[in-house]
């Protein structure tokens, strides 16, 4: 399990992120919301490393992430990033590179790291696009080859900052379909999302963010209830009832509600 202690993090000497306790548990789905520029994104960065921390701890299974090796974090978390570059290989090709912290070097492809590039693309609905250059996809489909790429790196932890950007809402259900799929496995599963009743109807845990500070944690009921999401969002959260559960939207509050 990845668990972030009082991290402190940020950019170039700009702070980020405030003190934020935080952790990624396995077999859920944790949902990371909040305004544009609260951190989200910068959280993930500072889990997984790739920016670093001025203050707090970050620990993988109680090991503090300053003591692993880039590849000892690759085998043990999976990142989809925000920003993807469209290299001119074939979609199968990139998939491929999902495999390489469990390679030696040179790099060898062997009979298996296929067979589970194939279960990824099948995941991730894209095996039709296996393929077609990479460069020549849209920007949906590029991110289905992405998330598959993700699966197939085999990590008990999956981050992914905003991975239904570019997919139309049926993809999106599907992302989410997938994401409580690969929680019922036992994986720990975040995602960055901007969409508050996709968030609400899908994960197990919320994360709500403001300001570079983590300020409340929740499952979706606790969170609903707690009426944090409309000074954070500026927007009324409801809800209806529906046969298989709860069905939440959002408006803007009535001037007399203001």
């Amino acid at each position: 399990m990845i668990e972030l202690h009082d991290v402190d993090a940020g950019y170039r000497g700009r702070p980020v992120l405030h003190g934020v306790c935080l952790d990624f548990r396995p077999g859920q789905v944790l949902a990371l919301v909040g305004p544009n520029g609260s951190g989200k994104s910068t959280l993930l960065r500072a889990a997984l490393g790739l920016i670093p921390c001025t203050g707090g701890t970050v620990l993988y299974d109680g090991v503090p992430l300053d003591r692993l090796t880039p590849r000892q974090v690759a085998l043990q978390a999976a990142f989809l990033s925000q920003n993807r570059t469209a290299p001119r290989i074939t979609a199968r090709r990139m998939v491929l590179h999902g495999r390489f912290p469990h390679l030696g070097f040179p790099r060898r492809y062997r009979r298996e790291d296929f067979r589970l590039v194939e279960q990824a693309l099948t995941a991730a609905d894209a095996v039709d696009l296996a393929d077609r250059p990479v460069n020549e996809l849209s920007g949906g489909q590029r991110q289905k080859i992405y998330l598959a790429m993700a699966i197939a790196q085999q990590t008990p932890t999956i981050l992914m900052d905003e991975p239904t950007t570019f997919l139309d809402i049926a993809h999106q259900l599907g992302v989410m379909e997938l994401a409580r799929r690969l929680a019922d496995e036992g994986k720990a599963v975040v995602l960055v999302l901007h969409d508050l009743p996709l968030a609400l109807s899908s994960a197990d845990r919320l994360a709500v963010l403001q300001n570079g500070r983590l300020v409340r944690t929740g499952t979706p009921e606790e969170i609903y209830q707690s009426g944090v999401l409309e000074p954070v969002f500026g927007v009324r959260q409801e809800r209806a009832a529906a046969p298989d559960g709860w069905r939440y939207f959002c408006r803007l509050p009535r001037k007399e509600e203001r």
